[in-house]
């Protein structure tokens, strides 16, 4: 089922209201029944059924809230503007708020540009950063340094950084704009460093939002603005590029993380998704599809007072039909910052996974996976393929089992790679087997197949390891075979298998 906790915030309202609570109840089961019938209709899994399905329901969410606190009297209207939810200014409201009926559609922001200008051309991927003034502490520099400095020649043509400077401080948004044009005006002539920011006459009112969870009030306030922040710098990278990142200002990057970024999505080829997660930490390295900002932008900007922006990501991921966290490990981006932008107050919180020195990233071309081993629940063979935190667990293997790989098209191979088991699991790994590689495909019943292997050699200790493969055998790959030698009590786990081209 899709997580209704998001929306059931709605229904909560101060005393008084208790009247209208039984019509609410009502309007809300209406709406969590939308839900189950979608959610019965998401084995479809057609992307443009899914959005366009994922969009109708917030519309529902959102003419639902409207039309009931049209019932309100007006004598609770003024009770519920003095307390807590407060009833935002429809003036303050109009620029963000007026086309919220299309959220496929860019939210009518007139932006000032600060430093850069608008780009020529489309790049892959836009990096976006939002900053305000910290009491203690300022990492923006550093973060910027790090993306330029960490991406090699090549990868800078195809990258763009966009920072939203959303302090209402002009002084201070002066004086961050002369340091970032001093540092780093090469990328700004070059077009691959813009300065932004969205004016407070678009913002909503701050000030008595909804306490949820007990938060201070400065705190609602603090994450609240983030979240608009966010939505504005979005919604402004909708269009400039394929993909889209998103970076807190006090980060630094891993060596080539745009080159990780681009093999992970080739290994996703033909898997549907909508957040790519290259960090473990709040708002750090999710990727997302250009085309799918506007709605992002939409969301963070309907349910800005609800929760954190990193609370509301996983309800928008699911909103759009991907059910689990896709997480790449090793991580690509690590939170630097001492201090806070809330309060200066300290977060020494790291992220454990990170490598900041070049990692060989394997290539795994485009493939289709099966095998003949008895499958355990949805750890599926294609999840031993993935770039991605996820394998593949069979129940016990007999001799002459087999899993095998068919590459769309012939290779060349430098190096194979292939763990089983796990640190949990210790035991749960290839205990006797070997690995073929074949060529000449030929057709097997509902699948290719391959009519010759060679042997490349035995597993030890569950892995297996092998390099300069193309100068061991005499044509291009088409297949690859691990091949069960003996039976085993134990289960199999196929941690990774990851296969380097020339």
């Amino acid at each position: 089922m899709v997580n209704l906790k998001v929306y059931q915030h709605f229904l909560h309202r101060t005393d008084y209201e208790n009247f209208f609570l039984k019509e609410r109840m009502f309007k809300f089961h209406q709406v969590k029944h939308i839900f189950e019938i979608l959610d019965k209709m998401r084995c479809l899994r057609k992307r443009s059924t899914v959005s366009f399905l994922g969009i109708l329901v917030i519309l529902l969410l959102f003419m639902n809230l409207y039309i009931e606190d049209s019932y309100v009297l007006e004598g609770d209207k003024q009770l519920i503007r003095e307390s807590s939810t407060h009833q935002p200014n429809p003036e303050r409201y109009v620029h963000t708020f007026k086309d919220l009926s299309n959220f496929s559609g860019a939210i009518n922001v007139t932006y000032r540009y600060l430093a850069g200008m608008p780009l020529q051309r489309k790049r892959f991927l836009t990096i976006g950063l939002s900053s305000v003034k910290r009491k203690k502490g300022n990492y923006l520099l550093e973060t910027i340094k790090s993306i330029f400095e960490q991406s090699s020649y090549e990868e800078l043509k195809e990258i763009s950084v966009v920072v939203h400077l959303a302090d209402f401080n002009s002084s201070w948004r002066e004086v961050m704009v002369q340091d970032i044009t001093q540092k780093f005006a090469h990328h700004i002539i070059a077009g691959r460093l813009m300065v932004i920011h969205a004016p407070e006459e678009y913002y909503p009112i701050l000030n008595g939002l909804k306490r949820n969870y007990n938060d201070p009030e400065d705190r609602v306030r603090f994450r609240s603005k983030q979240n608009v922040d966010y939505a504005f710098l979005i919604n402004f990278c909708a269009n400039i590029s394929d993909y889209y990142v998103m970076l807190e200002d006090d980060v630094r990057c891993s060596k080539n993380f745009l080159t990780a970024i681009k093999k992970v999505i080739t290994s996703l080829e033909g898997t549907y998704w909508v957040t790519l997660e290259f960090s473990k930490l709040g708002y750090i390295g999710k990727l997302y599809h250009s085309h799918d900002l506007p709605r992002l932008a939409h969301f963070l900007l309907m349910f800005y007072q609800e929760m954190p922006c990193d609370w509301l990501l996983s309800h928008f991921r699911g909103l759009l039909a991907q059910k689990n966290v896709i997480r790449f490990k090793p991580s690509l981006f690590q939170h630097m910052g001492y201090y806070s932008s809330y309060k200066g107050t300290e977060n020494k919180l790291k992220d454990d996974d990170f490598e900041e020195e070049l990692f060989d990233i394997p290539d795994n071309p485009p493939a289709s996976l099966y095998t003949n081993m008895s499958v355990f629940e949805n750890y599926d063979a294609s999840k031993a393929y993935s770039s991605v935190d996820e394998y593949f667990w069979g129940k016990s293997p007999s001799t002459g089992d087999v899993f095998v790989i068919i590459f769309e098209n012939p290779i060349i191979i430098k190096k194979i790679k292939v763990n089983t088991g796990t640190e949990d699991r210790q035991n749960d790994i290839l205990h006797h087997g070997a690995l073929d590689v074949g060529g000449n495909i030929i057709p097997f019943k509902q699948n290719r197949q391959c009519s010759t292997y060679i042997r490349l050699g035995e597993f030890k200790n569950g892995n297996f390891e092998i390099s300069d493969v193309n100068q061991k055998i005499p044509f291009d790959v088409h297949c690859m075979r691990i091949h069960v030698t003996k039976t085993q009590k134990e289960w199999l786990i196929i941690r990774s298998i990851s296969i380097w081209t020339s």
